[in-house]
């Protein structure tokens, strides 16, 4: 395998995406964003606790949720609910704000108070243990923020449970989607769901 220098990007790096969800002020309707900085981490001694490395790139009613309430859901975008997910991606809360008139079923956590969506396959439960800026000096919609939460509370489709089932059927039951390179969305077994911005079409 020949190897060449290329730009620097994440591209070919399959990155699954995430419906963050929280509360409005009001404590009752629900707000999502679709994100793909995600990653995990190992929090604490001994036992330890799952965490997770949550990014949000610029200034978005998103993140200005996160910041009041200090917790959110994280919900893995399946296949059938990319349109939606596609549609929360590219409309900006800030700039509509009706944006939330679209809703998959939305279900109360069961141990923070965040809006999960039944129609995800995985769902967490986060709450925010350190926020950090990434991007000190950059303008408002360039700055990148980590927040770095304890992962509190996990929901998944109960056939994902199912060990008599090989781990491949699980993961071809779960239809993750992944975004890895020229603004494309991908199933994890190669198919090519489109590009940003058109699956919200068939909405």
């Amino acid at each position: 395998m020949a190897k060449i220098k290329g730009d620097i990007s994440n591209n070919f790096c399959p990155q699954s995406l995430y419906l963050y969800g929280n509360y409005e002020e009001d404590g009752v309707t629900p707000h999502f964003g679709l994100f793909c900085w995600y990653g995990w981490c190992w929090l604490g001694e001994g036992q330890g606790k799952l965490g997770a490395m949550v990014c949000v790139g610029g200034e978005k009613r998103t993140k200005d949720l996160i910041r009041k309430t200090g917790m959110l859901s994280a919900n893995l975008v399946s296949e059938p609910l990319l349109p939606l997910a596609d549609y929360y991606g590219c409309v900006s809360g800030q700039d509509t704000p009706d944006k939330m008139k679209r809703l998959p079923t939305v279900e109360r956590g069961q141990a923070l108070k965040v809006p999960t969506i039944a129609e995800s396959p995985v769902s967490f439960e986060l709450r925010v243990v350190k926020e950090e800026a990434l991007t000190e000096d950059a303008s408002p919609d360039k700055a990148t923020t980590l927040f770095l939460c304890e992962v509190v509370n996990v929901t998944l489709d109960e056939r994902l449970c199912d060990s008599s089932m090989p781990v491949i059927e699980r993961m071809k039951l779960s239809q993750a989607v992944s975004t890895v390179a020229e603004e494309t969305y991908v199933s994890f077994f190669g198919q090519e769901l489109g590009k940003w911005g058109e699956p919200m079409k068939l909405l």
